[in-house]
C-alpha cells in the first residue's frame, strides 16, 4: 500500500477533483473572475443541479471557495485559492486595448490595482467608479507606500467618462459588479472594502490579493501575446 505525505494527499485531491470535464471548464472561469453559482450556470449552460455537484467537489477539495457579497447579502461568490493551483494557468489569452479597474468610489481598490498592475504589465490600465468619491483615500496610498508600490493616483473619476469599447472592464467591488449590466467581457473580483473596516492593514491585506490575483491574469493579456493573436485570425 502507498503511503502518502499531507502534500500528497492534497495533490491527488485536486487531481481528482479536475478529471471531470466540467469541473476542469468551472475552474478556467474561475483562474480570471469570482462568479455566483447562478453566473456560472448561465455561462457554462450548465443545470443547477449539476453545478451544485460540481462545486461541492472542489469546495471539498479546496479548489473553491465562497464569500458573501458585501451588496445583496443573499447572494455569494466562488473564488478560485491560488495557492491550490500554482502550476495551473489560463489556457487562452484575451485581446484588448487597455485594462479598466472599477469600484463604487474609485477611491482605494481600484486605484491600487492599477498600481500593481503598472507593475506587472505594459499594457495600459486605468480606474473608475461607479458613484467616484472626492478623493483618493489616504491610506490606499500608504498602503501603496508600505509596499514599495509606486502609485500615482488620480481624482476619481466616473465609468462613463473613461471606459472605450475595446477596454476589459475589472470590478473590484460587488457593489459595482451587481450595479453594472452582464457584460462578457467584464471580470469580477469580490474583494472587500477596506474603507468599511476602519484599519490600515485591511488596506495591505486587499494590496496583497490584488497581486495575486494580477499575477494570474496579466500573463493572459501580454501585449506580445494580443499581437501573435491578431495575425492569426
Amino acid at each position: 500500500m502507498i503511503e502518502l505525505s499531507s502534500d500528497g494527499f492534497r495533490r491527488l485531491q485536486i487531481h481528482a477533483a479536475l478529471a471531470d470535464p466540467g469541473r476542469l471548464v468551472i475552474v478556467d472561469r474561475l483562474l480570471l473572475a469570482d462568479a455566483s453559482p447562478s453566473e456560472l450556470q448561465t455561462a457554462l449552460s450548465m443545470s443547477s443541479s449539476l453545478i451544485a455537484h460540481h462545486l461541492g467537489v472542489l469546495e471539498g477539495a479546496g479548489i473553491v471557495r465562497r464569500v458573501r457579497s458585501e451588496g445583496d447579502r443573499r447572494r455569494s461568490y466562488l473564488q478560485l485559492i491560488p495557492e491550490s493551483l500554482d502550476l495551473l494557468v489560463p489556457a487562452t489569452a484575451w485581446r484588448a486595448k487597455r485594462v479598466v479597474f472599477v469600484c463604487t468610489k474609485n477611491s482605494a481598490r481600484s486605484q491600487l490595482a492599477v498600481a500593481v498592475w503598472n507593475r506587472r504589465s505594459s499594457l495600459p490600465a486605468t480606474s473608475a467608479g461607479t458613484h467616484p468619491a472626492a478623493e483618493v483615500h489616504p491610506w490606499a496610498v500608504a498602503a501603496a507606500a508600505r509596499r514599495n508600490v509606486p502609485m500615482r493616483p488620480h481624482t476619481p473619476r466616473h465609468l462613463d467618462d473613461i471606459v472605450k469599447p475595446k477596454d476589459v472592464i475589472i470590478a473590484v467591488c460587488d457593489n459595482a459588479h451587481e450595479e453594472l449590466p452582464a457584460d462578457s467581457r467584464r471580470l469580477h473580483w469580490s474583494i472587500p472594502d477596506p474603507v468599511r473596516t476602519g484599519r490600515a492593514d485591511a488596506f495591505d491585506q486587499v494590496l496583497d490579493e490584488l497581486t495575486v490575483r494580477i499575477d494570474h491574469l496579466a500573463p493572459t493579456l501580454d501585449p506580445a501575446s494580443n499581437r501573435a493573436n491578431a495575425t492569426q485570425h
